[in-house]
């Protein structure tokens, strides 16, 4: 992968970076200069039940709107799906739009103990406008012993002068939505 990654209007580094590190051990990944970076793994539920819903809810955009957000996106994420959220109250939000980079439907792979896990969920990155340049992924995973997690990987740093004066506020708005994706994915399985 390029340190400089160009596709149509996406323009930031290491385009697809959180499908690596979903396929392979995130500790592993360098994460970009400059960027903060989040891991964030939560057990959810157990079964295939909990995850065949989780994997739903986030191909559906339904863990977004969980989590308090208002989605405009088509029915599914595919890539090249173009998404706007927005952040705040009635009329006042502040539009964020990003496209889908990477997707993958339900599949099982080989876990790093070499025993299968079944993994979906989607990659999207910022596109013009966005506050932040930067990428965040949603994954639903399944372990042999069926333990179902929600992870939530993302890199980003302010995308202008602007958003980087208000960076401190900036990382607790961040902080708190990946508390209610989180919450999302809990309710989305009616795990623990």
């Amino acid at each position: 992968m390029s340190p400089k990654a160009r596709r149509g209007p996406l323009d930031y580094p290491f385009l697809g970076l959180t499908r690596l590190a979903v396929e392979k051990s995130a500790d592993t990944i360098e994460w970009p200069k400059g960027f903060d970076h989040v891991d964030k793994t939560l057990a959810v539920g157990v079964g295939q039940a909990a995850f065949d819903a989780l994997a739903a809810g986030i191909m559906s955009w339904e863990i977004q709107r969980r989590a308090g957000l208002h989605v405009k996106a088509p029915p599914r994420a595919v890539v090249g799906a173009q998404v706007v959220s927005g952040f705040g109250v009635g009329n006042l939000r502040l539009p964020v739009p990003c496209e889908v980079v990477w997707a993958m439907e339900p599949q099982w792979v080989p876990g790093p103990d070499g025993r299968d896990i079944q993994l979906a969920g989607f990659g999207y990155g910022t596109l013009p406008g966005h506050p932040a340049l930067g990428e965040e992924a949603f994954i639903a995973m399944m372990q042999p012993d069926g333990g179902v997690y929600f992870r939530l990987l993302a890199f980003s740093k302010p995308a202008g002068l602007i958003y980087a004066l208000g960076a401190p506020v900036t990382k607790l708005t961040q902080a708190g939505v990946t508390r209610s994706y989180q919450q999302a994915a809990r309710t989305l399985t009616g795990g623990f």
